[in-house]
């Protein structure tokens, strides 16, 4: 079961940080796979900085957490998941987006997946000693 998660947070690092590049390199790719349309001027500059560092650092911060197998690291993308998934909410409520369950659905499930994979990492360093 351990190696499953560890697997499945893996190949989630992987495809989140190649989304991230993607964002760099051929930003019409992941544009097009998210539904976001590329925009112009200084909005295309932070749309292409923004995505590609939000992605970037949702896989790298699990490809580290695995590599050192440190718990710690998984929290920042699971927060970054999650806050994504109530953003789309506040989005639907408030302001009149589209409600997207697929994507609410995909990030609340990455996010309890790394959550799972946190609990099977070593303990962080940064933990309290006993006295």
């Amino acid at each position: 079961m351990i190696l499953a998660l560890k697997i499945a947070a893996f190949a989630c690092g992987i495809i989140f940080a190649g989304l991230g590049l993607a964002w760099w390199i051929s930003p019409s790719f992941p544009s097009d796979q998210l539904g976001v349309p590329l925009l112009t001027g200084i909005a295309l500059s932070s749309q292409i900085g923004d995505f590609g560092s939000f992605f970037l650092t949702l896989g790298g911060c699990i490809l580290i957490g695995l590599a050192r197998n440190e718990k710690i690291w998984m929290y920042p993308p699971v927060m970054l998941l999650a806050f994504a998934a109530v953003g789309r909410t506040i989005a639907w409520i408030f302001y009149g987006a589209s409600l997207t369950l697929g994507m609410i659905a995909l990030e609340a499930s990455a996010a309890l997946l790394l959550l799972l994979t946190a609990s099977s990492l070593a303990k962080s360093q940064f933990q309290r000693k006993p006295i």
